[in-house]
């Protein structure tokens, strides 16, 4: 199968070289803003992978050109933060043939409805098969340019939806030989709520915020952040976001049931299952606030969810307190920001019926 990858940071290059190793011929895109890893997978062939995932993939291409990218995939894997989607989408979309599939991985939050409205498709267009999942596969970091250490490979817990839901046993079957773990969700309203990141990091940032000021991000995220106090916090917003899915309809896994099924964790509690999870070990703290742990947790996705929360009649108090702390660290208002939002979807004249249809 030709796969084309866009996006070369952590989950781009651990995506590709995934790909690659289990033989698709992969091709590596990214705009000329981010340079480096690019010119050194194309330098040197492909990317040198150590961790759970070892050895080196050849990657058949490296670059900035779309069209040379992306001509002739059968399937595209949008891969980056919630704030990159709207423009990775428009970048490709010229170059979007019928027939193709295109995987949004990680949703982070509603990443297939945005795509399709930043390409100007209909939410119930089929001429493209257009789709996402609920995680990222991977807990990787890039240790060099061109060079990724995959703490570890999801070993379940990783969902996929199409939108609309017809599309998902196309995208299921593109991907299972790579990812035999991930399994149908029902709608791309469970991928999305079922995305543990908003659920962790802010919390966990937050709650260490002066640690990180002070020490550049000098210790480990989950080994020496998450301490009992930061567990409640945590679960306090996972209650939240399970009773956003429950007013909807959508079944979903706690954040702990969560993070066994993928096998990061031994234990499902919020505090010690995170502290001395297996799969955590080692992962250093962010360097700054100014971080999409931030930015892109509650940016985007906390955000939308006490956006939708409202929306269903569903207290969200945590999330909301998140919001502003957050926006008082950073110095923004992320909640007049409104990156994503139910109207920002285009999502704001659908009944709640009609939005647990999706």
């Amino acid at each position: 199968m030709d796969v084309t990858v866009v996006g070369s940071g952590n989950g781009g290059l651990a995506t590709a070289f995934d790909f690659a190793l289990h033989g698709h011929a992969v091709r590596l895109f990214d705009t000329e803003h981010f340079p480096d890893h690019v010119a050194e997978v194309a330098a040197a062939g492909g990317i040198h992978g150590t961790g759970e995932l070892e050895g080196f993939a050849e990657i058949a291409y490296a670059g900035h050109d779309a069209e040379t990218a992306l001509g002739g995939a059968d399937l595209v894997v949008l891969v980056g933060p919630a704030y990159s989607t709207d423009h990775q989408a428009r970048v490709v979309a010229p170059h979007l043939v019928p027939g193709q599939a295109v995987l949004v991985c990680p949703a982070s939050c509603a990443g297939a409805i945005a795509f399709k409205r930043a390409v100007g498709l209909a939410l119930d267009d089929e001429t493209i098969t257009v789709g996402e999942t609920s995680t990222l596969p991977y807990a990787v970091r890039i240790t060099a340019p061109g060079r990724i250490n995959v703490f570890h490979k999801l070993s379940g817990g990783v969902y996929v939806a199409g939108l609309p839901r017809s599309g998902t046993d196309r995208l299921l079957s593109m991907i299972q030989d790579v990812y035999p773990a991930a399994q149908a969700a029902d709608s791309v309203l469970q991928t999305t709520l079922q995305n543990g990141n908003p659920v962790i990091h802010p919390a966990v940032t937050m709650l260490n915020a002066a640690l990180i000021e002070r020490t550049g991000g000098g210790f480990l995220f989950y080994e020496e952040g998450v301490t009992e106090g930061v567990g409640r916090v945590i679960e306090a917003v996972d209650l939240e976001r399970l009773a956003i899915a429950e007013s909807l309809g959508v079944s979903l896994l706690s954040e702990p049931a969560l993070g066994v099924a993928q096998g990061y964790m031994l234990e499902e509690n919020y505090s010690t299952g995170y502290s001395t999870a297996p799969g955590f070990l080692g992962i250093g703290a962010q360097s700054r606030l100014d971080h999409r742990y931030l930015t892109e947790d509650v940016g985007y996705s906390l955000v939308f969810l006490t956006d939708l929360a409202r929306r269903i009649g569903v207290p969200t108090p945590t999330m909301e307190a998140l919001i502003t702390m957050a926006s008082i660290v950073l110095a923004r208002d992320l909640r007049t920001e409104g990156s994503r939002t139910l109207a920002t979807l285009g999502l704001d004249e659908l009944s709640v019926n009609e939005l647990a249809a999706l």
